[in-house]
Protein backbone atom coordinates (compact mmCIF):
# COMPACT_ATOMS: atom_id res chain seq x y z
CA UNK A 1 0.00 0.00 0.00
CA UNK A 2 1.31 3.43 -0.96
CA UNK A 3 1.82 5.56 1.72
CA UNK A 4 -0.08 9.19 1.58
CA UNK A 5 1.30 12.65 2.21
CA UNK A 6 -1.42 14.84 4.73
CA UNK A 7 -0.81 17.72 3.48
CA UNK A 8 -2.67 17.64 0.63
CA UNK A 9 -6.12 16.93 2.50
CA UNK A 10 -8.08 19.59 3.78
CA UNK A 11 -7.12 19.32 7.52
CA UNK A 12 -7.94 21.74 10.37
CA UNK A 13 -5.36 25.03 10.20
CA UNK A 14 -3.30 23.72 13.72
CA UNK A 15 -3.74 20.18 12.31
CA UNK A 16 -2.35 20.58 9.22
CA UNK A 17 0.58 22.42 10.75
CA UNK A 18 1.11 19.42 12.51
CA UNK A 19 0.84 17.02 9.90
CA UNK A 20 3.50 19.05 7.81
CA UNK A 21 6.07 19.88 10.70
CA UNK A 22 6.01 16.02 11.96
CA UNK A 23 6.19 15.06 8.27
CA UNK A 24 3.15 12.25 9.12
CA UNK A 25 2.55 9.79 6.10
CA UNK A 26 -0.45 7.56 6.10
CA UNK A 27 -2.09 4.16 3.78
CA UNK A 28 -5.51 2.79 3.75
CA UNK A 29 -5.56 -0.30 5.36
CA UNK A 30 -7.49 -2.03 2.23
CA UNK A 31 -6.79 -1.42 -0.93
CA UNK A 32 -10.15 -0.09 -3.33
CA UNK A 33 -11.63 -1.84 -5.30
CA UNK A 34 -12.84 -1.15 -8.46
CA UNK A 35 -15.58 -4.12 -8.94
CA UNK A 36 -19.04 -4.15 -8.19
CA UNK A 37 -20.21 -5.06 -5.44
CA UNK A 38 -16.96 -5.15 -3.14
CA UNK A 39 -16.26 -3.23 -0.66
CA UNK A 40 -13.03 -2.05 1.38
CA UNK A 41 -12.33 -0.71 5.07
CA UNK A 42 -11.92 2.93 5.69
CA UNK A 43 -9.39 2.40 7.83
CA UNK A 44 -6.07 4.80 7.52
CA UNK A 45 -2.93 3.99 9.34
CA UNK A 46 -0.42 6.30 10.06
CA UNK A 47 2.95 4.97 9.03
CA UNK A 48 5.25 7.48 9.89
CA UNK A 49 5.79 9.71 11.98
CA UNK A 50 3.40 8.90 14.69
CA UNK A 51 5.38 9.31 17.64
CA UNK A 52 5.23 13.03 17.12
CA UNK A 53 1.91 13.15 18.02
CA UNK A 54 0.13 13.83 21.41
CA UNK A 55 0.32 10.92 23.51
CA UNK A 56 -3.50 9.14 25.31
CA UNK A 57 -4.38 10.39 28.23
CA UNK A 58 -5.18 7.80 30.93
CA UNK A 59 -3.04 4.97 30.15
CA UNK A 60 -2.09 3.11 33.39
CA UNK A 61 1.42 3.89 32.59
CA UNK A 62 2.00 7.78 31.54
CA UNK A 63 5.68 7.30 30.95
CA UNK A 64 4.23 4.32 28.15
CA UNK A 65 1.81 5.85 26.84
CA UNK A 66 0.64 5.31 23.18
CA UNK A 67 0.58 8.51 20.52
CA UNK A 68 -3.17 9.08 19.76
CA UNK A 69 -6.42 9.71 21.51
CA UNK A 70 -7.52 7.43 23.89
CA UNK A 71 -9.99 6.35 25.80
CA UNK A 72 -10.44 9.38 28.32
CA UNK A 73 -10.04 11.88 25.55
CA UNK A 74 -12.70 10.88 23.32
CA UNK A 75 -15.14 10.78 26.82
CA UNK A 76 -13.61 14.62 27.51
CA UNK A 77 -14.31 15.69 23.41
CA UNK A 78 -17.97 13.99 23.51
CA UNK A 79 -19.27 14.55 27.45
CA UNK A 80 -20.17 10.95 27.67
CA UNK A 81 -20.46 9.32 30.53
CA UNK A 82 -17.70 6.79 31.85
CA UNK A 83 -20.36 4.72 32.73
CA UNK A 84 -23.65 2.73 31.21
CA UNK A 85 -24.31 0.59 28.63
CA UNK A 86 -24.19 -2.57 30.81
CA UNK A 87 -26.39 -5.31 28.93
CA UNK A 88 -25.73 -3.54 25.34
CA UNK A 89 -24.06 -5.19 22.85
CA UNK A 90 -22.29 -3.50 20.25
CA UNK A 91 -21.72 -5.71 17.40
CA UNK A 92 -18.94 -4.65 14.55
CA UNK A 93 -19.12 -6.25 11.11
CA UNK A 94 -16.07 -7.02 8.80
CA UNK A 95 -14.66 -9.04 6.80
CA UNK A 96 -12.34 -11.92 7.12
CA UNK A 97 -10.74 -12.99 10.26
CA UNK A 98 -7.98 -11.52 12.68
CA UNK A 99 -7.05 -14.51 14.62
CA UNK A 100 -5.36 -12.04 17.41
CA UNK A 101 -8.38 -9.94 17.90
CA UNK A 102 -9.33 -11.32 21.55
CA UNK A 103 -5.70 -11.01 22.66
CA UNK A 104 -5.05 -7.43 20.90
CA UNK A 105 -8.56 -6.24 22.30
CA UNK A 106 -7.71 -7.33 26.23
CA UNK A 107 -4.07 -5.31 26.04
CA UNK A 108 -5.54 -2.23 24.70
CA UNK A 109 -8.40 -2.25 27.61
CA UNK A 110 -5.70 -3.27 30.26
CA UNK A 111 -3.54 -0.15 28.88
CA UNK A 112 -6.45 2.15 29.85
CA UNK A 113 -7.58 0.42 32.96
CA UNK A 114 -11.20 -0.61 31.45
CA UNK A 115 -12.69 -3.74 32.66
CA UNK A 116 -11.85 -7.28 31.47
CA UNK A 117 -14.15 -7.98 27.99
CA UNK A 118 -13.38 -11.60 26.91
CA UNK A 119 -14.93 -14.80 25.59
CA UNK A 120 -14.32 -16.40 28.94
CA UNK A 121 -16.66 -13.85 30.71
CA UNK A 122 -19.11 -13.34 27.68
CA UNK A 123 -18.13 -10.22 26.87
CA UNK A 124 -16.75 -10.58 23.45
CA UNK A 125 -17.75 -13.33 21.07
CA UNK A 126 -16.36 -13.22 17.99
CA UNK A 127 -18.55 -15.52 15.25
CA UNK A 128 -18.37 -15.96 11.27
CA UNK A 129 -21.17 -15.07 8.99
CA UNK A 130 -23.28 -17.73 9.47
CA UNK A 131 -23.55 -17.13 13.17
CA UNK A 132 -20.81 -19.80 14.39
CA UNK A 133 -17.98 -19.83 16.06
CA UNK A 134 -16.48 -21.86 13.06
CA UNK A 135 -15.73 -21.97 10.35
CA UNK A 136 -14.68 -18.71 10.43
CA UNK A 137 -13.22 -17.06 7.21
CA UNK A 138 -9.31 -16.97 6.10
CA UNK A 139 -7.35 -14.32 8.05
CA UNK A 140 -6.55 -11.07 6.50
CA UNK A 141 -4.19 -8.79 7.53
CA UNK A 142 -5.48 -5.68 6.07
CA UNK A 143 -8.78 -6.32 7.24
CA UNK A 144 -7.37 -7.51 10.76
CA UNK A 145 -6.39 -3.90 11.23
CA UNK A 146 -9.79 -2.79 10.49
CA UNK A 147 -10.96 -5.07 13.55
CA UNK A 148 -8.52 -4.11 15.86
CA UNK A 149 -9.69 -0.46 15.23
CA UNK A 150 -13.37 -0.96 15.51
CA UNK A 151 -12.84 -3.64 18.63
CA UNK A 152 -11.17 -0.82 20.68
CA UNK A 153 -13.08 2.26 19.57
CA UNK A 154 -16.28 -0.05 20.92
CA UNK A 155 -13.97 -0.29 24.53
CA UNK A 156 -12.92 3.10 24.79
CA UNK A 157 -16.68 4.52 24.26
CA UNK A 158 -18.46 2.21 25.82
CA UNK A 159 -16.48 -0.36 28.37
CA UNK A 160 -19.33 -2.32 29.67
CA UNK A 161 -20.78 -3.07 26.59
CA UNK A 162 -20.94 -6.41 25.33
CA UNK A 163 -18.71 -6.84 22.04
CA UNK A 164 -20.12 -9.14 19.25
CA UNK A 165 -16.98 -9.23 16.25
CA UNK A 166 -19.24 -10.54 12.82
CA UNK A 167 -16.41 -11.83 10.63
CA UNK A 168 -17.98 -12.05 6.66
CA UNK A 169 -16.42 -14.47 4.30
CA UNK A 170 -15.32 -11.98 2.15
CA UNK A 171 -15.49 -8.34 1.25
CA UNK A 172 -18.74 -8.28 -0.77
CA UNK A 173 -21.90 -6.71 0.02
CA UNK A 174 -23.47 -9.94 -0.05
CA UNK A 175 -21.22 -11.58 2.84
CA UNK A 176 -21.23 -8.00 4.52
CA UNK A 177 -24.75 -7.79 4.59
CA UNK A 178 -25.25 -11.49 5.51
CA UNK A 179 -23.15 -10.42 8.66
CA UNK A 180 -24.74 -7.75 9.55
CA UNK A 181 -28.75 -9.77 9.80
CA UNK A 182 -26.48 -12.23 11.74
CA UNK A 183 -25.02 -9.64 14.63
CA UNK A 184 -29.26 -8.57 14.54
CA UNK A 185 -30.14 -12.26 15.06
CA UNK A 186 -27.86 -12.55 17.71
CA UNK A 187 -29.27 -9.63 19.58
CA UNK A 188 -27.21 -6.70 18.92
CA UNK A 189 -28.89 -3.60 19.36
CA UNK A 190 -25.94 -1.38 17.53
CA UNK A 191 -24.21 -2.56 14.50
CA UNK A 192 -21.00 -0.29 13.31
CA UNK A 193 -20.36 -1.17 9.45
CA UNK A 194 -16.21 0.52 8.70
CA UNK A 195 -16.52 -0.32 4.93
CA UNK A 196 -17.52 1.23 1.48
CA UNK A 197 -17.72 0.85 -2.05
CA UNK A 198 -19.20 2.25 -5.19
CA UNK A 199 -23.20 3.05 -5.57
CA UNK A 200 -24.55 0.56 -7.76
CA UNK A 201 -28.56 0.15 -9.19
CA UNK A 202 -28.75 -2.26 -6.44
CA UNK A 203 -28.45 -0.60 -3.43
CA UNK A 204 -32.27 -0.77 -2.62
CA UNK A 205 -32.46 -4.35 -2.97
CA UNK A 206 -29.70 -4.64 -0.44
CA UNK A 207 -31.08 -2.01 1.63
CA UNK A 208 -34.29 -4.37 1.98
CA UNK A 209 -31.90 -7.41 2.35
CA UNK A 210 -29.59 -6.61 4.92
CA UNK A 211 -30.21 -2.61 6.47
CA UNK A 212 -33.61 -2.66 7.01
CA UNK A 213 -33.88 -3.27 10.51
CA UNK A 214 -36.19 -1.02 12.49
CA UNK A 215 -35.59 -0.45 16.82
CA UNK A 216 -31.67 -1.18 15.81
CA UNK A 217 -28.84 1.72 15.34
CA UNK A 218 -27.10 0.44 12.11
CA UNK A 219 -23.69 2.95 11.27
CA UNK A 220 -22.14 3.04 8.31
CA UNK A 221 -18.52 5.22 7.38
CA UNK A 222 -19.21 7.65 5.05
CA UNK A 223 -16.00 6.87 3.33
CA UNK A 224 -11.93 8.02 3.30
CA UNK A 225 -11.87 9.49 -0.63
CA UNK A 226 -13.41 12.83 0.18
CA UNK A 227 -16.09 14.51 -1.78
CA UNK A 228 -18.44 11.82 -2.92
CA UNK A 229 -21.13 9.08 -2.00
CA UNK A 230 -20.33 5.39 -0.70
CA UNK A 231 -22.80 2.66 -0.19
CA UNK A 232 -23.54 1.34 2.51
CA UNK A 233 -23.73 5.20 3.99
CA UNK A 234 -26.29 5.69 1.06
CA UNK A 235 -28.52 3.67 3.07
CA UNK A 236 -31.28 5.21 3.93
CA UNK A 237 -32.14 2.88 6.98
CA UNK A 238 -28.07 3.91 8.34
CA UNK A 239 -26.77 6.49 10.61
CA UNK A 240 -24.23 7.56 8.01
CA UNK A 241 -20.79 8.55 9.87
CA UNK A 242 -18.88 11.28 8.60
CA UNK A 243 -15.70 12.64 10.05
CA UNK A 244 -13.66 15.48 11.46
CA UNK A 245 -10.16 16.55 12.54
CA UNK A 246 -10.31 17.00 16.30
CA UNK A 247 -8.02 19.20 18.81
CA UNK A 248 -7.67 20.55 22.19
CA UNK A 249 -8.35 24.35 22.05
CA UNK A 250 -9.28 26.81 24.72
CA UNK A 251 -12.80 26.91 24.38
CA UNK A 252 -15.12 26.23 27.10
CA UNK A 253 -15.51 22.90 25.52
CA UNK A 254 -11.81 22.50 25.23
CA UNK A 255 -12.05 21.00 22.21
CA UNK A 256 -12.54 22.37 18.35
CA UNK A 257 -13.47 20.23 15.60
CA UNK A 258 -13.94 20.98 11.29
CA UNK A 259 -14.87 19.11 8.31
CA UNK A 260 -11.80 16.02 7.69
CA UNK A 261 -10.65 16.65 4.15
CA UNK A 262 -11.06 12.47 3.50
CA UNK A 263 -14.54 12.57 4.89
CA UNK A 264 -16.90 10.97 2.14
CA UNK A 265 -19.96 13.28 1.70
CA UNK A 266 -22.44 14.50 -0.80
CA UNK A 267 -26.31 12.95 -2.69
CA UNK A 268 -26.89 9.43 -3.39
CA UNK A 269 -27.67 8.03 -6.82
CA UNK A 270 -30.68 5.68 -5.87
CA UNK A 271 -31.34 5.62 -2.37
CA UNK A 272 -34.78 7.78 -1.87
CA UNK A 273 -34.63 10.79 1.33
CA UNK A 274 -35.62 9.77 4.50
CA UNK A 275 -38.16 11.89 5.95
CA UNK A 276 -36.19 13.52 8.46
CA UNK A 277 -33.99 14.63 6.20
CA UNK A 278 -34.59 17.79 5.01
CA UNK A 279 -31.55 19.36 2.72
CA UNK A 280 -32.24 21.63 -0.65
CA UNK A 281 -29.25 20.24 -2.93
CA UNK A 282 -30.35 16.57 -2.68
CA UNK A 283 -33.17 15.09 -3.70
CA UNK A 284 -32.33 11.46 -2.34
CA UNK A 285 -30.13 10.55 0.66
CA UNK A 286 -27.70 13.23 1.51
CA UNK A 287 -24.43 12.09 3.41
CA UNK A 288 -23.53 12.54 6.65
CA UNK A 289 -25.71 12.37 8.84
CA UNK A 290 -23.74 13.13 11.91
CA UNK A 291 -19.86 12.33 12.71
CA UNK A 292 -16.84 11.96 14.49
CA UNK A 293 -13.04 12.13 14.77
CA UNK A 294 -11.55 10.73 11.72
CA UNK A 295 -8.26 12.62 10.71
CA UNK A 296 -5.29 10.37 10.86
CA UNK A 297 -3.20 13.51 12.14
CA UNK A 298 -5.06 13.77 15.03
CA UNK A 299 -6.28 10.37 15.07
CA UNK A 300 -6.31 7.50 17.75
CA UNK A 301 -4.48 5.16 19.57
CA UNK A 302 -5.25 1.30 18.36
CA UNK A 303 -3.11 -1.98 19.81
CA UNK A 304 -2.56 -4.69 16.35
CA UNK A 305 -0.59 -7.09 15.91
CA UNK A 306 -1.75 -9.18 13.50
CA UNK A 307 -2.25 -6.72 10.81
CA UNK A 308 0.21 -4.11 11.57
CA UNK A 309 2.61 -6.52 13.50
CA UNK A 310 3.32 -3.70 15.22
CA UNK A 311 1.57 -3.48 18.48
CA UNK A 312 1.02 0.34 19.21
CA UNK A 313 -0.37 2.58 16.34
CA UNK A 314 -2.41 5.40 15.31
CA UNK A 315 -5.02 5.34 13.21
CA UNK A 316 -8.19 7.61 11.41
CA UNK A 317 -10.45 7.44 8.23
CA UNK A 318 -14.43 7.41 8.83
CA UNK A 319 -13.68 3.66 10.29
CA UNK A 320 -12.61 5.51 13.55
CA UNK A 321 -15.87 7.24 13.50
CA UNK A 322 -18.56 5.11 12.81
CA UNK A 323 -17.73 2.20 15.92
CA UNK A 324 -17.48 6.00 17.83
CA UNK A 325 -21.37 6.91 16.84
CA UNK A 326 -22.37 3.14 17.30
CA UNK A 327 -21.05 2.85 21.18
CA UNK A 328 -22.90 6.47 21.68
CA UNK A 329 -25.97 5.01 20.59
CA UNK A 330 -25.63 2.09 23.16
CA UNK A 331 -24.69 4.54 26.04
CA UNK A 332 -27.60 6.54 25.48
CA UNK A 333 -30.52 3.25 26.08
CA UNK A 334 -32.55 1.35 23.60
CA UNK A 335 -34.09 2.47 20.46
CA UNK A 336 -38.21 2.78 20.42
CA UNK A 337 -39.70 -0.09 18.53
CA UNK A 338 -40.10 0.04 14.86
CA UNK A 339 -37.58 3.17 15.36
CA UNK A 340 -34.70 4.50 12.48
CA UNK A 341 -32.05 6.12 15.08
CA UNK A 342 -30.63 7.80 12.18
CA UNK A 343 -33.50 10.36 12.68
CA UNK A 344 -32.85 10.42 16.49
CA UNK A 345 -30.06 13.37 16.23
CA UNK A 346 -32.64 15.63 13.39
CA UNK A 347 -34.72 15.62 16.32
CA UNK A 348 -32.41 16.57 19.06
CA UNK A 349 -30.20 19.04 17.39
CA UNK A 350 -29.14 20.44 20.67
CA UNK A 351 -27.16 17.61 21.44
CA UNK A 352 -25.12 18.10 18.68
CA UNK A 353 -21.35 20.23 18.72
CA UNK A 354 -21.21 21.98 15.39
CA UNK A 355 -17.89 21.11 13.26
CA UNK A 356 -17.78 24.51 11.02
CA UNK A 357 -14.52 24.93 8.66
CA UNK A 358 -12.69 22.74 6.74
CA UNK A 359 -13.81 20.87 3.31
CA UNK A 360 -13.56 17.58 1.37
CA UNK A 361 -13.58 18.59 -2.32
CA UNK A 362 -14.67 20.68 -4.80
CA UNK A 363 -18.21 21.86 -4.80
CA UNK A 364 -18.26 25.67 -5.49
CA UNK A 365 -18.67 26.33 -1.52
CA UNK A 366 -21.73 24.57 -1.25
CA UNK A 367 -22.77 22.82 2.31
CA UNK A 368 -22.65 19.76 0.38
CA UNK A 369 -18.53 19.50 0.59
CA UNK A 370 -17.84 22.78 3.14
CA UNK A 371 -17.75 22.79 7.06
CA UNK A 372 -20.48 24.66 7.29
CA UNK A 373 -22.35 26.41 10.58
CA UNK A 374 -25.31 24.09 10.71
CA UNK A 375 -25.87 20.84 8.56
CA UNK A 376 -23.33 20.17 5.92
CA UNK A 377 -22.18 17.13 3.83
CA UNK A 378 -18.65 15.96 5.54
CA UNK A 379 -19.46 16.28 9.12
CA UNK A 380 -23.64 16.04 8.94
CA UNK A 381 -25.22 17.89 11.70
CA UNK A 382 -22.18 17.63 13.68
CA UNK A 383 -20.12 15.17 16.83
CA UNK A 384 -21.33 13.97 19.99
CA UNK A 385 -22.10 16.75 23.03
CA UNK A 386 -23.29 13.94 25.59
CA UNK A 387 -25.98 11.48 24.56
CA UNK A 388 -29.59 13.83 23.77
CA UNK A 389 -29.11 13.31 20.57
CA UNK A 390 -28.92 9.46 19.79
CA UNK A 391 -31.59 8.70 22.44
CA UNK A 392 -35.45 8.38 20.72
Amino acid sequence: MAALALSGLALAPDAGARSAAHRLTTARSCAVSTKPGMMACQAVRVTSGADTLAKSSGSTDAAAAPSGWGPADLLSAYALPATGGAGATVAVVDAYDDPNAEADLAAYRSTFGLPACGSADGCFRKVGQSGGASPLPVPDRAWAEEISLDLDMVSAICPQCHILLVEATTSAIDDLGAAVNTAVSLGAGYVSNSYGGGESSADPFFDSQFFDHPGVAITASAGDAGYGAEYPAASQYVTAIGGTSLARDSSARGWGETAWGGSGSGCTSFDPKPVWQHDAECAGRTIADVSAVSDPSTGVAVYDTYGGDQGWEVFGGTSVASPIIASVYALAGTPSPGSYPASFPYAHPEGINDAAGGSNGSCSGSYLCTGLTGYDGPTGLGTPQGLTAFQG
